[in-house]
């Protein structure tokens, strides 16, 4: 208890400068003292928990389809085209269509984790001091930092090769043609794997952050006793 009183009174104590480094010196010289290298690993180990955990699931069959906080809705053209196809009788073709951008992501979140894995691994100290003692979301806002440019060079060509192979390409260009047909709408032709690339890579972030607010804000959810023991330098 006198321990983790100490913690918090440095902490409050050095909050005018926000150093993580003075914070670390000044914690109690013994072998339960934090090294900057225990630092670094410990939100190593935050990252690889909410990859592991979060982006695994949307990896699998139905990951963004059935999941109401990543599900790929259809762009704001489409959503048009949606509702004059339901209109005209043609529900079936919307739903499917729906499905379709949602399996396009599915498969191209598979190519993050070696991206994701570079990335945890170049965490450096420095990173740390704005990581930790960040906002809600500061790991996951590092992690997109660094692989944002990466991933969408690969999601891209995934999906637009699922798109194609799935036939949503085809089936979304009847549909707008369909849609385009009908009198008085005015044309549309969105960028479907801009737009899915796009929505997928949010959504892979948002898991993400999902967990990274659970271990700041949850004892319970922080696995490892490493992550007890980094993490208690942000709780309040």
């Amino acid at each position: 208890m006198k321990k983790i009183t100490f913690i918090l009174v440095a902490m409050i104590t050095l909050s005018s400068c926000g150093s993580l480094q003075e914070i670390v010196n000044n914690l109690p010289k013994n072998d339960s003292a934090l090294s900057q290298l225990e630092i670094v690993s410990g939100l190593r180990q935050a990252l690889k928990q909410g990859i592991d955990k979060e982006v695994n699931k949307l990896m699998g069959q139905d990951g963004f389809y059935k999941n109401d906080l990543v599900k790929i809705l259809l762009p704001e053209e489409l959503q048009k085209v949606d509702r004059g196809l339901r209109k005209i009788g043609l529900s079936s073709v919307a739903d499917k269509g729906l499905k379709l951008l949602n399996r396009a992501a599915e498969d191209a979140t598979k190519e993050a984790l070696p991206i994701f894995v570079d990335a945890v691994r170049e965490i450096s100290f420095n990173d740390a001091e704005n990581i930790l003692l960040g906002d809600q979301r500061a790991v996951t806002s590092y992690l997109e930092s660094k692989t944002q440019q990466a991933l969408y060079a690969k999601f891209s060509p995934v999906i637009q090769n699922s798109l194609g192979k799935v036939g949503a390409t085809d089936l979304w260009g009847k549909a707008i043609t369909k849609y385009n047909n009908i009198p008085f709408t005015n044309s549309v032709n969105p960028d479907l794997t801009d737009y899915v690339t796009q929505e997928a890579l949010k959504g892979v972030f948002k898991m993400i952050s999902q967990e990274e607010i659970e271990i700041r804000n949850k004892v319970s959810a922080r696995s490892t006793d490493l992550l007890k023991r980094v993490f208690a330098l942000q709780d309040k």
